[in-house]
């Protein structure tokens, strides 16, 4: 099974939590901030800085652990550059043009919508260790010898630790993003980075 499969099953089995359990907890809002780059390889570079908003919606709660839902509209600026010049292969129609095109630095942004689902394991009253898994579609500004222009989605798998301080709770949150267009258009090889994001949220 490969990891958007995990994703999407850890998502459909939150969700279900909903159905006739008791919520408890409360409803945040906050923002992250994250950066990171490609993970290594010798075909390309990608570095990417980017800002989320989030809501946190609680799911259920038991002795152990705490279930939530989170929504996270993101803006993503990255850098990116082809190194390896035979990616494109001479099959390819105008396959040295694109190569002069590719191998050009680009700078890309793109948008995206992430729904994730929360498995959290409080330590103590003010500390949490937590899972994260979403996915979201995304809209990337720049066609690339990976990616095509337009609709792609935006896959996360994180790991992350909060400490909650009065009101105020703060995360700091590594994790993996791939980001592809399941074949919907002609290049979908996508992009994967490693990432740590620093934020805070508060209740509503």
């Amino acid at each position: 099974m490969n990891k958007k499969k995990c994703i999407v099953l850890i998502l459909i089995l939150g969700l279900t939590t909903f159905y006739g359990q008791n919520t408890k907890g409360e409803t945040k809002i906050g923002f992250n901030y994250g950066f990171g780059n490609e993970i290594k390889n010798s075909d390309y570079t990608y570095t990417n800085h980017y800002y989320k908003l989030q809501a946190y919606y609680p799911i259920k709660e038991t002795n152990n652990f705490k279930y939530e839902l989170v929504v996270q509209p993101e803006l993503n600026f990255a850098t990116h550059q082809l190194m390896n010049l035979y990616f494109v292969t001479p099959e390819e129609l105008n396959f040295e043009e694109k190569r002069l095109k590719y191998t050009k630095l680009k700078d890309i942004k793109e948008y995206a919508v992430g729904i994730g689902f929360i498995v959290r394991k409080p330590i103590s009253k003010t500390v949490s260790i937590y899972i994260l898994a979403s996915i979201g579609p995304m809209i990337t500004d720049t066609e690339t010898e990976r990616l095509s222009a337009g609709f792609a989605f935006s896959d996360v798998l994180s790991l992350g630790i909060s400490l909650k301080m009065h009101e105020v709770t703060f995360d700091i949150r590594p994790n993996r993003r791939h980001i592809s267009n399941a074949g919907l258009q002609n290049s979908n090889a996508g992009f994967n980075t490693q990432n740590i994001e620093f934020g805070f949220s508060f209740p509503l």
